[in-house]
């Protein structure tokens, strides 16, 4: 890719279904690393490759970067003055950059009480109007299209399909990077739009002649896995906040993307979730939140249980957001920190014992 990228409305305008008029609001996003992950690989079994699709080195520190590139792009280009969503987090940071960068008034509906500290502190630092709702992302969201519906505000869920031409431009990047199509992708699904952007990336692919696609393997936390279980959740229940959503809005597209890539979807605990979220920290060195992991631990998770082969396989876990958007799970259950007098002899006598 170019050393002087320009973003991602900029660099794949030419294959994104947006208005031709439409400018690029960017931050320069996309263009995030591919990490290679030997110590997952080899927790694995040893006889696969496994790259971890880092998107929490986009702006605002996740995924949603790439859909809110090409969400705020259009809404400039429709006239819009204010932009809306409901939001877990994620979205609700993102949405707010893009918004500040447009010149676009930007309010924002949260769970009250249920959104992690580092993705609340963006929407206020970027100046979001802040709305706090005695409720779930769900009702958020059913209010905001509400709004939607009668106004001429727009609304920049993942409903909005401009969202998933952002968004799916991280399949490219993966095929790009590797030079072909990995065997198995593997990400979280909260909201289901991720899981159906990449399937919407990898077949329209054709044109970076990477190949075959990729199976899907999309892992829900299992207090909120409607999708898996078949089942709406009303009050969805998980410590991986950005996947705390019983009502997925894009809950069929993301079963045909399962289908038609020949994947699979499972649950995963909380308790699997962390200990895939430590786990890439202290073996592979990077720091992502919670739900981020969730694809990992599924991997994991089926690997071990006979689901999946992956001998031979190459492997991409997409971790969605960075490890500071949720500092509070970093240090939740973290030891003190040795305490000493400020001398040589306490500090030799810690290194030695």
């Amino acid at each position: 890719m170019s050393k002087s990228w320009p973003g991602l409305v900029t660099h794949y305008r030419d294959r994104l279904r947006l208005s031709p008029h439409a400018p690029a609001i960017t931050l320069l996003e996309g263009n995030t690393p591919l990490i290679p992950a030997p110590k997952v690989a080899e927790r694995l079994g040893g006889d696969c490759e496994v790259f971890l699709k880092y998107e929490g080195l986009n702006p605002t520190g996740s995924f949603k970067d790439r859909g809110m590139t090409a969400a705020i792009s259009q809404a400039v280009a429709d006239g819009a003055r204010a932009v809306i969503c409901a939001s877990t987090g994620n979205t609700a940071a993102s949405a707010a950059a893009y918004a500040v960068r447009a010149g676009l008034e930007c309010m924002v509906l949260i769970p009250d009480g249920k959104i992690a500290l580092g993705k609340l502190a963006g929407a206020i630092a970027y100046g979001a109007k802040v709305i706090a709702i005695s409720g779930s992302f769900d009702d958020g969201l059913r209010m905001v299209r509400e709004v939607a519906d009668r106004t001429q505000i727009a609304l920049v869920n993942s409903v909005n399909p401009a969202r998933l031409e952002g968004q799916k431009t991280a399949a490219w990047e993966v095929c790009e990077q590797l030079g072909r199509s990995p065997d198995w992708l593997c990400l979280p699904v909260g909201n289901a739009g991720n899981i159906s952007a990449y399937w919407l990336g990898f077949t329209e692919c054709g044109d970076c002649s990477c190949g075959s696609k990729p199976q899907l393997l999309g892992a829900q936390a299992a207090g909120s896995a409607p999708i898996v279980t078949g089942i709406r959740v009303d009050n969805p229940e998980t410590r991986a906040t950005a996947i705390r959503i019983g009502n997925p809005a894009r809950w069929q597209q993301a079963l045909t993307a399962i289908e038609e890539s020949k994947g699979t979807i499972l649950s995963v605990t909380d308790e699997e979730i962390f200990s895939a979220y430590h786990f890439l920290a202290r073996k592979e060195g990077v720091f992502c939140e919670p739900s981020s992991a969730a694809g990992v631990a599924g991997l994991i998770k089926s690997v071990d249980a006979g689901r999946v082969v992956v001998k031979d396989k190459r492997i991409v876990c997409v971790l969605t957001g960075h490890g500071l958007k949720d500092p509070d799970s970093a240090v939740a259950d973290a030891p003190e920190p040795t305490r000493i007098e400020a001398n040589l002899d306490a500090l030799m006598r810690v290194i030695d014992a």
